[in-house]
This record gives structure tokens, C-alpha cells and sequence, in this order.
């Protein structure tokens, strides 16, 4: 660029600007490349974005301090691609439909809250014996082995208390059978 060069309504001539461009472009793409991370799409992007400041400033490229316009094109494509990185960092990642088809539904905390009362009044039902070898295996997580042995019975009784507390259970809760099985 020139001194001399005419002014188009406060911006560069679209010649001038393509000129900037056929002269600069490919070293100007190669090194947003590499500051992208080889994605060839932001680069692009970015690759634009400096050739629209360039459009918007042709104050800065025809400034005789430097002999050629590229370090303003270069400095003006690093900055705007870590302006690009520290936007994407700050946004939470995006995921895919397929991430979201396959995550887990959970329910609220006034649910679960609801759910642990009525598991408890539930419990509340059964007889002692059949309570105490739930709460050991199930709510203590107790083995068998351990729970046979606190209670001082054989474990098939364990096993056997153990299956109908919980058969006691779907009666009393049928809309948490799927939950007990």
C-alpha cells in the first residue's frame, strides 16, 4: 500500500484490499492455521475478520513507521484468535444430541426426599426380623457372610428374610418395584 492511495467512504478500495490480500493471504492463513490448531474452518473465519479490520482501518495500512502491512495483519489475526479461544473457554462445552439421548435422567432433591420417607414408613411395616437383615445388607451394605454373622443365623435365612422383606416392599410400594428388583 501507498500513501497516495484513494479512499472509498473512510475505507480502503476493494482493489487495494484484494491486493492486501493476494500479497498476504497465504503466510497471514497459514500462521492463524497454526494458531487455531490446524482447525481450518476458525481460520478462515478469523482469516476474514482481519481482512474486515483491515477494511474498517486503512489508516494503519498505509502508515509509513513499517514497510510492509503484514505485522499489523498478523498482530491484528493473533489477537482476534485469542479473543476467539478465551470466548470458546468461557462458554460450557457443547454436546452432541447423541450424548444427550443417552444421559441419565435425575430427579429433583424434593423427590428423592419424598421417595426416602416413604421407603421409610415402608420399612416401618415389616416385622423385625426381616427389618434388621434389610438394613444390614441393604442400607449398611453388609455381605451375606457379615449379616449372618451379626445376627447369628445361618445365611440362606439372610438370603430368605432378605427376599421377602423386599417382596413385602413392592406390595407396599408399587411405583418403586422397578427401584427394588
Amino acid at each position: 500500500m501507498t500513501a497516495g492511495t484513494t479512499l472509498t467512504n473512510g475505507t480502503t478500495a476493494e482493489h487495494e484490499l484484494a491486493a492486501v490480500q493476494r500479497e498476504h493471504g497465504r503466510p497471514l492463513f497459514a500462521f492463524l492455521l497454526r494458531l487455531c490448531d490446524g482447525d481450518r474452518q476458525r481460520a478462515e473465519d478469523l482469516m476474514q475478520e482481519t481482512l474486515v479490520r483491515a477494511w474498517q482501518h486503512p489508516e494503519a495500512l498505509r502508515a509509513d513507521d513499517f514497510a510492509s502491512v503484514r505485522p499489523w495483519l498478523l498482530t491484528v489475526g493473533r489477537r482476534l484468535a485469542i479473543d476467539a479461544r478465551r470466548a470458546r473457554q468461557a462458554r460450557p462445552a457443547e454436546v452432541g444430541d447423541a450424548v444427550l439421548e443417552n444421559a441419565r435422567a435425575i430427579g429433583d432433591h424434593a423427590e428423592r426426599a419424598a421417595a426416602t420417607l416413604d421407603v421409610r414408613e415402608a420399612v416401618k411395616t415389616l416385622t423385625p426380623e426381616h427389618r434388621e437383615v434389610l438394613v444390614l445388607v441393604y442400607f449398611q451394605g453388609t455381605s451375606v457372610a457379615e449379616a449372618a454373622e451379626i445376627l447369628g443365623i445361618p445365611p440362606g435365612t439372610v438370603k430368605s428374610r432378605a427376599y421377602y422383606a423386599l417382596r413385602a416392599l413392592r406390595r407396599v410400594l408399587p411405583g418403586y418395584a422397578a427401584d427394588l428388583r
